[in-house]
Protein backbone atom coordinates (compact mmCIF):
# COMPACT_ATOMS: atom_id res chain seq x y z
CA UNK A 1 0.00 0.00 0.00
CA UNK A 2 1.21 3.60 -0.90
CA UNK A 3 1.86 6.13 2.43
CA UNK A 4 -1.36 7.73 3.46
CA UNK A 5 -1.78 10.80 1.39
CA UNK A 6 -5.15 11.47 2.36
CA UNK A 7 -7.12 11.13 6.14
CA UNK A 8 -9.45 8.74 3.90
CA UNK A 9 -6.15 6.05 3.40
CA UNK A 10 -5.62 7.16 7.03
CA UNK A 11 -9.09 5.49 8.17
CA UNK A 12 -8.62 2.21 5.80
CA UNK A 13 -5.54 1.94 8.25
CA UNK A 14 -7.84 2.72 11.51
CA UNK A 15 -5.73 5.57 12.18
CA UNK A 16 -7.06 8.40 13.22
CA UNK A 17 -3.68 11.22 13.16
CA UNK A 18 -0.10 10.58 11.95
CA UNK A 19 3.30 10.19 13.64
CA UNK A 20 5.12 11.45 11.56
CA UNK A 21 4.19 13.89 8.23
CA UNK A 22 6.43 13.95 5.45
CA UNK A 23 6.45 16.94 3.07
CA UNK A 24 8.30 17.02 -0.24
CA UNK A 25 9.03 19.02 -3.30
CA UNK A 26 8.27 15.89 -5.65
CA UNK A 27 5.32 14.15 -7.32
CA UNK A 28 4.58 10.95 -5.04
CA UNK A 29 6.31 8.09 -6.55
CA UNK A 30 6.18 5.24 -4.30
CA UNK A 31 10.03 3.41 -5.30
CA UNK A 32 12.77 2.43 -3.58
CA UNK A 33 14.86 5.24 -5.43
CA UNK A 34 12.67 8.05 -4.16
CA UNK A 35 14.35 8.98 -0.95
CA UNK A 36 11.00 10.10 0.69
CA UNK A 37 9.21 6.76 -0.38
CA UNK A 38 12.19 5.37 1.64
CA UNK A 39 12.05 7.02 4.87
CA UNK A 40 8.03 6.52 4.87
CA UNK A 41 7.99 3.10 4.28
CA UNK A 42 11.05 2.41 6.90
CA UNK A 43 8.93 4.28 9.55
CA UNK A 44 6.34 2.13 8.82
CA UNK A 45 7.84 -1.11 9.07
CA UNK A 46 8.83 0.20 12.30
CA UNK A 47 5.28 0.90 13.55
CA UNK A 48 4.97 4.59 13.30
CA UNK A 49 1.81 6.08 11.67
CA UNK A 50 3.16 8.17 8.66
CA UNK A 51 1.68 10.57 6.24
CA UNK A 52 3.23 12.22 3.13
CA UNK A 53 2.51 15.56 1.81
CA UNK A 54 3.62 15.96 -2.10
CA UNK A 55 4.16 19.45 -3.86
CA UNK A 56 1.71 21.61 -1.62
CA UNK A 57 0.59 24.91 -2.42
CA UNK A 58 3.17 27.37 -0.43
CA UNK A 59 0.17 30.29 -1.00
CA UNK A 60 -2.79 28.72 1.16
CA UNK A 61 -3.19 26.56 4.23
CA UNK A 62 -4.91 23.66 2.22
CA UNK A 63 -2.71 21.48 1.33
CA UNK A 64 -0.20 21.37 4.45
CA UNK A 65 -3.28 21.11 6.63
CA UNK A 66 -5.24 18.50 5.04
CA UNK A 67 -3.33 15.78 7.39
CA UNK A 68 -3.51 17.49 10.39
CA UNK A 69 -0.44 18.03 12.95
CA UNK A 70 2.03 14.88 13.49
CA UNK A 71 2.68 13.31 17.03
CA UNK A 72 6.20 13.00 16.61
CA UNK A 73 8.13 15.09 14.16
CA UNK A 74 7.05 16.71 10.58
CA UNK A 75 10.02 15.67 7.82
CA UNK A 76 10.74 18.42 4.69
CA UNK A 77 12.52 17.70 1.68
CA UNK A 78 12.84 19.51 -1.54
CA UNK A 79 12.66 16.16 -3.44
CA UNK A 80 15.48 13.98 -5.35
CA UNK A 81 17.65 17.25 -6.40
CA UNK A 82 18.40 20.91 -5.05
CA UNK A 83 15.22 23.26 -5.61
CA UNK A 84 17.16 25.61 -7.41
CA UNK A 85 19.14 23.00 -9.48
CA UNK A 86 15.46 21.87 -10.14
CA UNK A 87 13.58 25.04 -10.78
CA UNK A 88 17.26 26.54 -13.24
CA UNK A 89 19.27 26.16 -15.75
CA UNK A 90 23.51 26.85 -15.67
CA UNK A 91 22.60 29.42 -17.52
CA UNK A 92 19.95 30.78 -14.69
CA UNK A 93 17.03 30.30 -16.89
CA UNK A 94 14.04 28.78 -15.37
CA UNK A 95 13.58 25.31 -16.30
CA UNK A 96 10.26 24.96 -18.15
CA UNK A 97 9.52 20.87 -17.95
CA UNK A 98 10.15 18.73 -14.77
CA UNK A 99 9.53 15.10 -15.06
CA UNK A 100 9.17 14.76 -11.21
CA UNK A 101 5.76 17.11 -11.52
CA UNK A 102 3.14 16.19 -12.88
CA UNK A 103 1.96 17.31 -16.05
CA UNK A 104 5.25 17.82 -16.23
CA UNK A 105 5.01 21.81 -16.40
CA UNK A 106 7.93 23.05 -13.41
CA UNK A 107 5.43 25.39 -11.57
CA UNK A 108 4.83 23.05 -8.53
CA UNK A 109 8.37 23.58 -6.24
CA UNK A 110 9.28 26.69 -4.90
CA UNK A 111 12.69 27.95 -4.87
CA UNK A 112 14.76 27.13 -1.60
CA UNK A 113 12.02 24.68 -1.13
CA UNK A 114 13.48 23.22 2.65
CA UNK A 115 13.31 26.95 3.67
CA UNK A 116 9.79 27.76 1.63
CA UNK A 117 7.64 24.68 3.29
CA UNK A 118 9.78 24.65 6.93
CA UNK A 119 7.90 28.37 6.71
CA UNK A 120 4.46 26.91 5.38
CA UNK A 121 4.65 24.47 8.42
CA UNK A 122 5.22 26.93 10.79
CA UNK A 123 2.76 29.84 9.22
CA UNK A 124 -0.24 27.41 9.98
CA UNK A 125 0.91 25.62 13.09
CA UNK A 126 1.92 27.83 15.39
CA UNK A 127 2.75 25.42 18.01
CA UNK A 128 4.07 22.04 16.37
CA UNK A 129 5.98 19.20 17.03
CA UNK A 130 9.68 19.76 15.78
CA UNK A 131 10.41 20.29 11.53
CA UNK A 132 13.03 17.31 10.69
CA UNK A 133 14.58 18.41 7.54
CA UNK A 134 16.84 16.44 4.99
CA UNK A 135 17.49 14.76 1.86
CA UNK A 136 19.87 16.67 -0.87
CA UNK A 137 19.26 20.36 -0.42
CA UNK A 138 19.25 20.06 3.21
CA UNK A 139 22.17 18.05 3.85
CA UNK A 140 24.31 19.94 0.55
CA UNK A 141 23.38 22.73 2.93
CA UNK A 142 24.22 22.00 6.14
CA UNK A 143 27.15 24.43 6.70
CA UNK A 144 28.25 27.74 5.36
CA UNK A 145 28.09 27.04 1.65
CA UNK A 146 28.67 28.63 -1.84
CA UNK A 147 24.91 29.80 -3.27
CA UNK A 148 26.07 30.19 -7.54
CA UNK A 149 22.13 31.51 -7.98
CA UNK A 150 22.77 34.97 -5.18
CA UNK A 151 26.60 34.94 -6.02
CA UNK A 152 27.29 34.76 -2.39
CA UNK A 153 28.05 32.18 0.74
CA UNK A 154 24.74 31.84 2.44
CA UNK A 155 24.29 30.36 6.04
CA UNK A 156 23.26 26.82 6.76
CA UNK A 157 20.32 25.80 5.27
CA UNK A 158 19.06 24.64 9.09
CA UNK A 159 19.78 28.37 10.26
CA UNK A 160 17.93 29.90 7.52
CA UNK A 161 15.02 27.97 7.69
CA UNK A 162 14.72 27.56 11.79
CA UNK A 163 13.80 24.07 11.77
CA UNK A 164 14.96 21.79 14.30
CA UNK A 165 16.94 19.08 13.32
CA UNK A 166 18.75 18.42 10.10
CA UNK A 167 19.81 14.68 8.60
CA UNK A 168 22.17 14.90 6.20
CA UNK A 169 23.52 11.53 3.79
CA UNK A 170 20.72 8.94 3.21
CA UNK A 171 19.07 9.16 6.16
CA UNK A 172 17.55 6.17 7.32
CA UNK A 173 19.40 5.20 10.67
CA UNK A 174 19.23 9.58 11.78
CA UNK A 175 15.49 9.38 11.13
CA UNK A 176 14.45 6.13 12.89
CA UNK A 177 17.09 7.27 16.02
CA UNK A 178 15.15 10.68 16.00
CA UNK A 179 11.36 9.11 15.86
CA UNK A 180 12.62 6.60 19.02
CA UNK A 181 14.05 9.28 21.18
CA UNK A 182 11.23 11.86 20.19
CA UNK A 183 8.79 8.77 20.93
CA UNK A 184 10.70 8.42 24.38
CA UNK A 185 10.93 11.74 25.32
CA UNK A 186 14.58 11.93 24.89
CA UNK A 187 16.65 14.66 23.15
CA UNK A 188 17.74 14.29 19.52
CA UNK A 189 20.61 17.02 19.14
CA UNK A 190 23.43 14.41 19.35
CA UNK A 191 22.70 11.66 16.70
CA UNK A 192 25.37 10.86 14.44
CA UNK A 193 24.07 11.67 10.54
CA UNK A 194 22.50 14.88 12.08
CA UNK A 195 22.79 18.88 12.52
CA UNK A 196 21.49 21.23 15.39
CA UNK A 197 21.32 24.69 16.21
CA UNK A 198 23.08 25.29 19.47
CA UNK A 199 24.16 28.01 21.63
CA UNK A 200 27.01 26.58 22.70
CA UNK A 201 29.44 24.90 21.16
CA UNK A 202 30.16 21.17 21.84
CA UNK A 203 34.32 21.35 23.39
CA UNK A 204 35.20 17.77 21.80
CA UNK A 205 34.32 18.84 18.25
CA UNK A 206 36.10 20.74 15.27
CA UNK A 207 35.23 24.63 15.60
CA UNK A 208 35.33 26.03 12.28
CA UNK A 209 35.75 29.29 10.72
CA UNK A 210 32.26 31.27 11.53
CA UNK A 211 29.93 31.75 8.72
CA UNK A 212 30.47 35.74 9.37
CA UNK A 213 34.16 35.10 8.53
CA UNK A 214 33.72 32.26 5.52
CA UNK A 215 31.02 35.10 3.92
CA UNK A 216 33.84 38.11 4.27
CA UNK A 217 37.11 35.81 3.08
CA UNK A 218 36.80 33.56 0.57
CA UNK A 219 40.24 31.92 2.03
CA UNK A 220 38.62 31.50 5.24
CA UNK A 221 35.84 29.58 3.10
CA UNK A 222 38.57 27.20 1.91
CA UNK A 223 39.82 26.28 5.14
CA UNK A 224 35.92 25.47 6.40
CA UNK A 225 35.20 23.63 3.23
CA UNK A 226 38.53 21.67 3.12
CA UNK A 227 38.03 20.82 7.27
CA UNK A 228 34.43 19.84 6.05
CA UNK A 229 34.76 17.97 3.45
CA UNK A 230 37.31 15.63 5.43
CA UNK A 231 34.88 14.99 8.04
CA UNK A 232 31.62 14.94 6.16
CA UNK A 233 30.63 11.41 5.13
CA UNK A 234 33.22 8.70 6.82
CA UNK A 235 32.77 6.82 10.25
CA UNK A 236 35.34 8.30 12.34
CA UNK A 237 35.18 11.47 11.11
CA UNK A 238 34.84 14.52 13.98
CA UNK A 239 32.13 16.79 14.74
CA UNK A 240 32.67 19.83 13.51
CA UNK A 241 30.68 23.41 15.11
CA UNK A 242 30.11 26.61 13.23
CA UNK A 243 28.92 29.90 14.68
CA UNK A 244 26.44 31.54 12.99
CA UNK A 245 24.91 34.72 14.75
CA UNK A 246 25.10 34.40 18.33
CA UNK A 247 24.42 30.39 18.19
CA UNK A 248 26.16 27.55 16.85
CA UNK A 249 25.61 25.15 14.35
CA UNK A 250 26.48 21.84 15.55
CA UNK A 251 27.29 18.96 12.68
CA UNK A 252 27.82 15.41 14.72
CA UNK A 253 29.76 12.94 13.20
CA UNK A 254 28.08 10.77 10.10
CA UNK A 255 25.90 7.82 10.62
CA UNK A 256 28.10 4.03 9.38
CA UNK A 257 26.44 3.12 6.48
CA UNK A 258 23.81 0.43 6.05
CA UNK A 259 25.65 -2.95 5.87
CA UNK A 260 23.92 -5.10 3.35
CA UNK A 261 21.54 -6.75 4.55
CA UNK A 262 19.83 -3.29 6.11
CA UNK A 263 20.06 -2.22 2.22
CA UNK A 264 18.14 -4.99 1.47
CA UNK A 265 15.56 -4.58 3.80
CA UNK A 266 14.97 -0.73 2.74
CA UNK A 267 15.24 -1.44 -1.07
CA UNK A 268 12.30 -5.01 -0.32
CA UNK A 269 10.08 -2.41 1.26
CA UNK A 270 6.57 -3.10 -0.16
CA UNK A 271 6.28 -0.02 -2.55
CA UNK A 272 3.51 0.39 -4.78
CA UNK A 273 6.12 1.10 -7.99
CA UNK A 274 3.62 4.08 -9.35
CA UNK A 275 2.40 7.20 -8.93
CA UNK A 276 0.43 8.25 -5.82
CA UNK A 277 -3.50 8.99 -7.45
CA UNK A 278 -2.64 12.22 -5.00
CA UNK A 279 -0.04 13.48 -7.90
CA UNK A 280 -0.96 11.18 -10.63
CA UNK A 281 -4.69 12.73 -10.98
CA UNK A 282 -2.96 15.75 -11.46
CA UNK A 283 -1.20 14.92 -14.82
CA UNK A 284 1.41 12.45 -15.62
CA UNK A 285 5.10 12.21 -13.61
CA UNK A 286 7.13 10.98 -16.50
CA UNK A 287 9.73 10.29 -13.85
CA UNK A 288 7.99 6.75 -13.18
CA UNK A 289 8.69 5.74 -16.55
CA UNK A 290 12.34 5.87 -15.84
CA UNK A 291 12.33 4.05 -12.33
CA UNK A 292 9.16 1.84 -11.95
CA UNK A 293 11.24 -1.44 -13.39
CA UNK A 294 14.39 -0.48 -12.16
CA UNK A 295 16.78 -2.02 -9.30
CA UNK A 296 19.30 -0.25 -7.08
CA UNK A 297 22.26 -2.56 -6.52
CA UNK A 298 23.90 -0.72 -4.70
CA UNK A 299 24.62 2.83 -2.73
CA UNK A 300 27.53 4.87 -2.77
CA UNK A 301 30.50 5.58 -5.18
CA UNK A 302 34.15 5.87 -4.70
CA UNK A 303 34.67 7.75 -7.62
CA UNK A 304 35.04 11.27 -5.93
CA UNK A 305 34.68 13.70 -9.06
CA UNK A 306 34.63 16.80 -8.42
CA UNK A 307 31.65 18.18 -9.71
CA UNK A 308 29.15 15.69 -8.22
CA UNK A 309 27.39 15.61 -4.59
CA UNK A 310 27.48 11.69 -4.39
CA UNK A 311 30.56 11.68 -2.12
CA UNK A 312 29.20 14.49 0.19
CA UNK A 313 26.11 12.81 0.23
CA UNK A 314 25.69 9.02 0.27
CA UNK A 315 29.15 8.95 0.93
CA UNK A 316 32.60 6.79 -0.81
CA UNK A 317 31.80 3.63 0.80
CA UNK A 318 30.16 1.38 -1.64
CA UNK A 319 27.69 -1.20 -0.40
CA UNK A 320 26.26 -3.79 -2.42
CA UNK A 321 23.09 -5.77 -1.87
CA UNK A 322 22.88 -9.66 -1.64
CA UNK A 323 22.02 -11.01 -4.99
CA UNK A 324 19.35 -12.97 -2.90
CA UNK A 325 17.44 -9.75 -2.28
CA UNK A 326 18.07 -8.25 -5.70
CA UNK A 327 16.65 -11.84 -7.18
CA UNK A 328 13.71 -11.07 -4.88
CA UNK A 329 13.31 -8.01 -6.01
CA UNK A 330 13.16 -8.90 -9.61
CA UNK A 331 10.55 -12.29 -8.86
CA UNK A 332 8.43 -9.52 -7.45
CA UNK A 333 8.38 -7.20 -10.84
CA UNK A 334 7.93 -10.11 -12.68
CA UNK A 335 4.77 -10.43 -11.15
CA UNK A 336 3.38 -7.35 -11.19
CA UNK A 337 0.40 -6.32 -14.41
CA UNK A 338 2.67 -3.72 -16.26
CA UNK A 339 5.52 -5.96 -16.19
CA UNK A 340 6.52 -6.62 -19.45
CA UNK A 341 9.65 -8.58 -19.14
CA UNK A 342 12.43 -5.67 -19.14
CA UNK A 343 14.32 -4.73 -16.43
CA UNK A 344 15.31 -1.43 -17.13
CA UNK A 345 18.43 -1.10 -14.76
CA UNK A 346 20.29 -2.69 -12.57
CA UNK A 347 22.54 -0.25 -11.03
CA UNK A 348 23.54 2.40 -8.62
CA UNK A 349 25.84 5.44 -9.03
CA UNK A 350 28.00 4.04 -10.76
CA UNK A 351 26.83 0.67 -12.02
CA UNK A 352 30.08 -1.48 -12.34
CA UNK A 353 30.83 -0.60 -8.50
CA UNK A 354 28.43 -3.26 -7.72
CA UNK A 355 30.39 -5.83 -5.44
CA UNK A 356 33.58 -3.90 -5.43
CA UNK A 357 35.57 -2.19 -2.63
CA UNK A 358 38.42 -2.68 0.04
CA UNK A 359 38.80 -4.02 3.07
CA UNK A 360 38.53 -0.45 4.81
CA UNK A 361 35.21 0.25 3.12
CA UNK A 362 33.59 -2.71 4.91
CA UNK A 363 32.89 -0.30 7.81
CA UNK A 364 32.81 2.69 6.02
CA UNK A 365 36.31 3.52 5.96
CA UNK A 366 37.98 5.72 3.85
CA UNK A 367 41.51 6.79 2.95
CA UNK A 368 42.12 10.46 3.86
CA UNK A 369 44.84 11.30 2.00
CA UNK A 370 44.25 9.54 -1.21
CA UNK A 371 41.69 8.83 -3.66
CA UNK A 372 40.54 5.40 -4.57
CA UNK A 373 40.67 5.96 -8.46
CA UNK A 374 42.66 8.79 -9.14
CA UNK A 375 44.88 10.08 -10.26
CA UNK A 376 44.87 5.82 -10.78
CA UNK A 377 43.13 2.88 -9.21
CA UNK A 378 44.06 2.41 -5.99
CA UNK A 379 45.96 -1.20 -5.27
CA UNK A 380 43.58 -2.25 -2.22
CA UNK A 381 40.63 -1.28 -4.44
CA UNK A 382 38.97 -4.78 -5.12
CA UNK A 383 37.43 -3.79 -8.67
CA UNK A 384 36.31 -7.25 -9.69
CA UNK A 385 33.29 -7.37 -11.82
CA UNK A 386 32.63 -11.31 -11.06
CA UNK A 387 29.74 -10.39 -8.65
CA UNK A 388 28.02 -8.43 -11.28
CA UNK A 389 28.71 -10.65 -14.39
CA UNK A 390 26.93 -13.66 -11.92
CA UNK A 391 24.25 -11.43 -10.82
CA UNK A 392 23.44 -10.71 -14.23
CA UNK A 393 23.74 -14.21 -15.43
CA UNK A 394 21.11 -15.18 -12.84
CA UNK A 395 18.49 -12.36 -13.85
CA UNK A 396 18.29 -12.58 -17.26
CA UNK A 397 17.65 -16.64 -17.01
CA UNK A 398 14.49 -16.02 -14.69
CA UNK A 399 10.98 -16.80 -15.57
CA UNK A 400 9.40 -13.68 -16.92
CA UNK A 401 12.10 -11.74 -17.91
CA UNK A 402 13.03 -11.12 -21.39
CA UNK A 403 15.68 -8.32 -21.19
CA UNK A 404 18.28 -6.98 -18.06
CA UNK A 405 19.43 -3.81 -19.16
CA UNK A 406 22.15 -1.77 -17.70
CA UNK A 407 21.24 2.09 -17.91
CA UNK A 408 23.03 3.56 -15.12
CA UNK A 409 26.99 4.73 -16.34
CA UNK A 410 29.57 2.70 -16.53
CA UNK A 411 33.34 3.50 -15.26
CA UNK A 412 35.01 2.68 -18.22
CA UNK A 413 38.66 2.81 -16.11
CA UNK A 414 37.60 0.39 -13.78
CA UNK A 415 36.12 -2.32 -16.78
CA UNK A 416 40.08 -1.56 -17.98
CA UNK A 417 41.64 -1.87 -14.93
CA UNK A 418 40.08 -5.32 -14.48
CA UNK A 419 42.47 -7.82 -15.81
CA UNK A 420 40.83 -10.86 -14.61
CA UNK A 421 36.95 -10.42 -15.56
CA UNK A 422 36.41 -6.82 -17.22
CA UNK A 423 36.69 -8.53 -20.76
CA UNK A 424 34.03 -11.02 -19.73
CA UNK A 425 31.95 -8.20 -18.29
CA UNK A 426 32.24 -6.15 -21.22
CA UNK A 427 31.05 -9.70 -23.62
CA UNK A 428 28.22 -9.68 -21.06
CA UNK A 429 27.45 -6.41 -21.29
CA UNK A 430 27.48 -5.70 -25.25
CA UNK A 431 25.50 -9.63 -25.68
CA UNK A 432 22.69 -9.11 -23.37
CA UNK A 433 22.68 -6.13 -21.31
CA UNK A 434 22.64 -2.65 -23.83
CA UNK A 435 19.36 -0.92 -24.28
CA UNK A 436 20.80 0.45 -28.15
CA UNK A 437 23.26 2.73 -26.24
CA UNK A 438 25.53 2.85 -22.90
CA UNK A 439 26.53 5.38 -21.01
CA UNK A 440 29.89 6.72 -19.93
CA UNK A 441 31.19 10.28 -18.74
CA UNK A 442 34.73 11.15 -19.75
CA UNK A 443 33.66 14.90 -19.13
CA UNK A 444 36.76 16.40 -20.60
CA UNK A 445 39.84 15.36 -22.53
CA UNK A 446 42.00 18.06 -21.88
CA UNK A 447 44.77 16.70 -18.65
CA UNK A 448 44.49 20.10 -16.86
CA UNK A 449 40.62 20.23 -17.02
CA UNK A 450 40.43 16.47 -15.74
CA UNK A 451 42.93 16.55 -13.10
CA UNK A 452 40.29 19.48 -11.52
CA UNK A 453 37.64 17.38 -12.33
CA UNK A 454 39.53 14.17 -10.94
CA UNK A 455 38.86 11.74 -13.79
CA UNK A 456 40.67 9.59 -15.60
CA UNK A 457 43.26 10.21 -18.80
CA UNK A 458 40.81 10.54 -22.06
CA UNK A 459 43.11 7.88 -23.47
CA UNK A 460 41.80 5.01 -21.12
CA UNK A 461 38.59 6.23 -23.02
CA UNK A 462 39.50 5.56 -26.45
CA UNK A 463 40.95 1.99 -25.30
CA UNK A 464 37.40 1.64 -24.21
CA UNK A 465 35.59 2.85 -27.12
CA UNK A 466 37.21 0.50 -29.46
CA UNK A 467 36.81 -2.35 -27.25
CA UNK A 468 33.19 -1.82 -27.58
CA UNK A 469 33.18 -1.40 -31.15
CA UNK A 470 34.77 -4.35 -31.38
CA UNK A 471 32.76 -6.53 -29.50
CA UNK A 472 29.59 -4.93 -31.46
CA UNK A 473 31.40 -6.20 -34.83
CA UNK A 474 32.01 -9.56 -32.86
CA UNK A 475 28.43 -10.30 -31.92
CA UNK A 476 26.67 -8.25 -35.06
CA UNK A 477 25.12 -5.51 -32.80
CA UNK A 478 24.48 -1.65 -33.93
CA UNK A 479 24.76 -0.44 -30.43
CA UNK A 480 26.36 2.68 -29.32
CA UNK A 481 28.44 4.73 -26.20
CA UNK A 482 26.43 7.76 -25.41
CA UNK A 483 29.25 10.53 -23.51
CA UNK A 484 28.72 12.97 -21.33
CA UNK A 485 30.83 16.11 -21.60
CA UNK A 486 30.90 19.47 -19.47
CA UNK A 487 31.77 22.94 -20.46
CA UNK A 488 32.71 25.99 -18.64
CA UNK A 489 34.00 23.72 -15.24
CA UNK A 490 36.65 25.98 -13.59
CA UNK A 491 39.43 25.39 -14.88
CA UNK A 492 38.12 25.08 -18.87
CA UNK A 493 38.92 27.61 -21.70
CA UNK A 494 37.54 28.20 -24.62
CA UNK A 495 40.22 26.53 -26.06
CA UNK A 496 40.06 23.46 -23.90
CA UNK A 497 36.34 22.92 -25.25
CA UNK A 498 37.70 23.39 -29.13
CA UNK A 499 40.73 20.79 -28.19
CA UNK A 500 38.08 18.84 -26.90
CA UNK A 501 35.95 18.90 -29.96
CA UNK A 502 39.12 17.96 -32.46
CA UNK A 503 39.92 15.26 -30.09
CA UNK A 504 36.47 13.60 -29.90
CA UNK A 505 35.98 14.08 -33.51
CA UNK A 506 39.49 12.60 -34.65
CA UNK A 507 39.35 9.65 -31.96
CA UNK A 508 35.96 8.86 -31.11
CA UNK A 509 34.06 9.70 -35.00
CA UNK A 510 31.06 10.75 -33.14
CA UNK A 511 29.14 13.22 -32.56
CA UNK A 512 28.60 14.08 -28.65
CA UNK A 513 24.42 14.91 -27.32
CA UNK A 514 24.92 15.30 -23.90
CA UNK A 515 27.05 18.77 -23.45
CA UNK A 516 26.16 20.22 -20.45
CA UNK A 517 27.37 24.05 -18.66
CA UNK A 518 28.81 23.56 -15.33
CA UNK A 519 26.40 24.37 -12.65
CA UNK A 520 28.22 24.57 -8.90
CA UNK A 521 26.37 22.50 -7.01
CA UNK A 522 26.51 23.60 -3.12
CA UNK A 523 29.26 21.76 -0.81
CA UNK A 524 30.91 20.19 -3.90
CA UNK A 525 34.97 21.00 -4.37
CA UNK A 526 34.20 22.21 -7.64
CA UNK A 527 31.82 24.71 -6.33
CA UNK A 528 34.99 25.94 -3.73
CA UNK A 529 37.33 25.79 -7.19
CA UNK A 530 33.91 28.28 -8.69
CA UNK A 531 34.03 30.39 -5.96
CA UNK A 532 37.67 30.87 -5.12
CA UNK A 533 39.19 30.97 -8.46
CA UNK A 534 41.98 28.37 -7.22
CA UNK A 535 43.01 24.95 -6.92
CA UNK A 536 42.43 24.44 -3.24
CA UNK A 537 45.11 21.30 -3.02
CA UNK A 538 47.49 23.83 -4.51
CA UNK A 539 47.20 27.08 -4.09
CA UNK A 540 47.01 27.91 -7.86
CA UNK A 541 44.58 30.33 -9.50
CA UNK A 542 42.26 28.78 -11.90
CA UNK A 543 40.44 30.25 -14.82
CA UNK A 544 36.67 30.22 -14.52
CA UNK A 545 34.79 31.08 -16.69
CA UNK A 546 31.63 33.40 -15.02
CA UNK A 547 30.27 34.98 -18.10
CA UNK A 548 26.72 33.78 -19.33
CA UNK A 549 27.67 34.42 -22.72
CA UNK A 550 30.94 32.84 -22.78
CA UNK A 551 30.11 29.83 -20.79
CA UNK A 552 27.13 29.19 -24.04
CA UNK A 553 30.46 29.83 -25.98
CA UNK A 554 32.30 27.14 -24.55
CA UNK A 555 29.28 24.64 -25.57
CA UNK A 556 28.63 25.66 -28.94
CA UNK A 557 32.39 24.80 -29.74
CA UNK A 558 31.57 21.28 -29.53
CA UNK A 559 27.95 21.31 -29.96
CA UNK A 560 28.30 23.62 -33.20
CA UNK A 561 31.25 21.11 -35.01
CA UNK A 562 28.53 18.61 -34.47
CA UNK A 563 26.32 20.51 -36.27
CA UNK A 564 28.59 20.83 -39.00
Amino acid sequence: MFIPATMEEAALRGWKSFDVILVSGDAYIDVPHSGIAVIGHLLMDEGYRVGIIPQPDVSSADDISRLGSPGLFWGVSSGSVDSMISNYTPLKKPRRKDDLTPGGVNDRRPDRAVIAYVNLIRRYFKDTVPVVIGGVEASMRRLAHYDYWSGSVRRSVLADSKADLLVYGMGEKAVLGIAEALRNGRDAGSIPGTCVMSPEPRGSYIMLPSYEECAADDRSFEAMFLEFYRNSSSPGSRGMCQKTGGRYVVHNPPQVPLTAGELDRVCELPYERSVHPVSGSVGKVKAVDTVRFSIASHRGCYGECSFCSITVHQGRAVTSRSEGSIIRETEALARMKLFRGIVQDVGGPTANMYGTGCRKMKDGGVCADKKCLYPSQCASLKADHEPQISLLVKLRSMKGVRKVFISSGIRHDMVLNDARSGGRYMEELVKHHVSGQMKVAPEHSERRVLDLMGKPDFRLLVKFVRSFRRLNRRFGKNQFLTYYFIAAHPGCTIGDMEGLAAIVKEELGTKPEQVQIYTPSPSTLSALMYYTGRDPFTGKGIFVERGMKEKEKQKAAIVRKRET
